[in-house]
């Protein structure tokens, strides 16, 4: 999707921080990732130096709700909701309403991501969401125009890719992987 403006709220830099990053030198783009403590940022940052990423991500430090509504016309987002009070991050993201992702990780037991609702954007944009579409305790919202088809103004045309999910039977790591079709 050619993200520019990333954004990650988590607790430390970890191997989603590496991937985004990777994923923002790709686009030309650029990934924030908001830290809560500052105990984690040194650590954070070596995994970023490590990687090779250091010009690609900026660190910020502090209360969360007071640093997301800095973050404006968000392409893509992933919400490390592990602690409860992070579920409320996910209505204060200023995402993109042409077309953005959202992803709520961590969404374990009771915890509820946006479900399709983002009240700000729906008069605008279609707003989908699927909980649990990867692994379980995840949702991914796609933000974004619905496509018109020829003589339909609320069909979907087809998609031109398919998804495939692979267990890494020995780390258990969950890899997504995005297959072209043919047309």
């Amino acid at each position: 999707m050619s993200a520019q403006h990333i954004v990650e709220v988590s607790p430390q830099a970890s191997q989603s921080t590496v991937a985004l990053a990777v994923a923002a030198r790709q686009t030309g783009g650029r990934l924030v990732c908001i830290l809560p403590q500052s105990e984690s940022l040194v650590e954070s940052k070596q995994v970023i130096e490590d990687s090779g990423l250091t010009d690609i991500v900026e660190f910020k430090v502090g209360d969360p709700y007071k640093l997301l509504p800095e973050c404006e016309n968000v392409d893509f987002s992933v919400v490390d909701c592990k602690s409860e009070s992070y579920t409320g991050l996910l209505k204060l993201l200023d995402m993109n309403p042409a077309k953005s992702v959202v992803v709520a990780n961590n969404l374990l037991g009771e915890k509820s991501g946006l479900g399709g609702e983002w009240r700000s954007l729906q008069d605008k944009s279609a707003v989908r969401s699927a909980k649990h579409p990867i692994g379980k305790g995840m949702e991914v919202t796609m933000i974004g125009q619905e496509r018109k088809v020829r003589g339909a103004s609320r069909r979907r045309s087809r998609s031109k890719s398919a998804w495939v999910t692979k267990v890494d039977e020995v780390s258990g790591e969950e890899h997504l992987f995005r297959i072209p079709q043919s047309i």
